[in-house]
């Protein structure tokens, strides 16, 4: 794997072998046509991470109803993240699906999980990528602060129905205090639509437009 910076959103996600709880994988050919969600986590056996894998897995059914894959990350062994996988089954009744990369660091180096100011350990990072491998949103969490599972899945939803229709998605979608579940149209870049639009759509303004989901 070479080194060309932390990768940005709309970058493509950088090829790579590595080598998981289920054996070597190829990214991002492995999920080719599916979306995917790549998370780091600082390390096995910690309180916090363990409640985010337990989040995860209880959400892994949604997520895959939305063509989405998960493959988490954390610079450990393999053994270290089978022997935790195991410890969640037996002592939390939960069963982890998804598969866990063992990155000596590499990894962690080629995309950007290492934040010297948060100390040695890869942060909470979350990467999201489409089914043609590119990267459409980036979240770095620090590590005392676990993520929100229902967020990363609306914004998987969001992407889709933003790329399905050709709208934009507001604030707290799909519940915004403006327009509820409904979508923005995006804004007219001429004088004649800008005319049409209040007439096609409703609107705040020419360029505060929405409707409904299809």
């Amino acid at each position: 794997m070479e080194n060309k910076g932390m990768p940005l959103i709309g970058d493509k996600f950088p090829e790579m072998e590595v080598v998981t709880t289920h054996g070597k994988i190829s990214l991002p050919d492995a999920f080719k046509g599916k979306w995917f969600v790549l998370f780091s986590h600082p390390a096995d056996f910690t309180p916090v991470c363990t409640t985010e894998f337990v989040a995860f897995q209880k959400r892994y059914n949604e997520f895959r109803k939305l063509n989405t894959e998960l493959i988490g990350l954390s610079v450990d062994q393999v053994f270290s993240h089978i022997k935790w996988e195991e410890w969640i089954e037996q002592n939390l009744a939960t069963k982890i699906e998804f598969p866990i990369i063992a990155d000596t660091g590499a990894v962690a180096e080629t995309l950007g999980l290492i934040h010297p100011g948060k100390g040695t350990n890869t942060v909470r990072a979350v990467f999201f990528v489409d089914p043609e491998g590119t990267i459409r949103a980036i979240l770095y969490y620090p590590q005392e602060l676990g993520r929100n599972m229902d967020e990363i899945l609306r914004m998987i939803k969001g992407f889709q129905v933003s790329d399905k229709q050709g709208v934009a998605i507001p604030a707290n979608w799909p519940n915004n205090e403006l327009i509820g579940d409904k979508v923005i149209i995006p804004p007219a870049s001429d004088v004649e639509t800008a005319a049409k639009r209040p007439k096609e759509y409703d609107c705040y303004d020419w360029w505060l437009c929405y409707k409904d989901q299809k």
